[in-house]
């Protein structure tokens, strides 16, 4: 491989990285789940689930059914604490993906603290069966050359420390 090719790929969490930088601290994921870590990430479970254009409740137990054509939002259960070195990319797992569901995700910033909420459409013609627990989307972490001059909590914090679905926000 050329050196010019392996300077432009991101470098990737293995999950044996992952581990160690739980173990030293430096990365936070709460509850961790051993069955959750995978060779290049850690799949995300849904604590909370909302169909917006519906009732707007938020469902924090047993099975929600998500009608075709509709959008949801789902709050990982899981609370991640991001190290200043690391950021993150979100993609939906195959399984919900194989059953009509388009994800809307984006990066996980460096220094990032809390849930994540993430959007979902049941592109399907069929009603979509979301367990509370289940795992919904994969975390990818992605090391960074240096650390931001400026950490997300001062540059925007928008979303910095949420705690279960949270709506959009007007930016700092």
């Amino acid at each position: 491989m050329s050196e010019a090719l392996r300077e432009e790929q991101v470098p990737i969490l293995s999950d044996r990285d992952i581990e160690a930088r739980i173990a030293a601290g430096s990365l936070g994921i709460a509850p961790f789940a051993a069955i959750s870590l995978t060779p290049n990430g850690y799949d995300l479970r849904v604590a909370e689930v909302m169909i917006p254009d519906a009732d707007a409740t938020v469902h924090r137990e047993g099975k929600v059914v998500v009608p075709p054509g509709q959008r949801f939002l789902v709050s990982t259960l899981e609370r991640v604490r991001m190290p200043g070195d690391v950021c993150g990319s979100l993609f939906l797992r195959s399984s919900y993906a194989r059953r009509g569901v388009f994800g809307s995700f984006g990066k996980v910033e460096a220094a990032f603290e809390g849930t994540l909420t993430v959007g979902g459409f049941n592109a399907s013609g069929n009603a979509l069966e979301i367990p509370i627990g289940d795992r919904f989307c994969q975390l990818v972490f992605e090391r960074l050359e240096s650390e931001p001059r400026v950490a997300y909590a001062q540059r925007s914090g928008t979303y910095q420390g949420q705690s279960g679905i949270t709506l959009a926000r007007d930016a700092k």
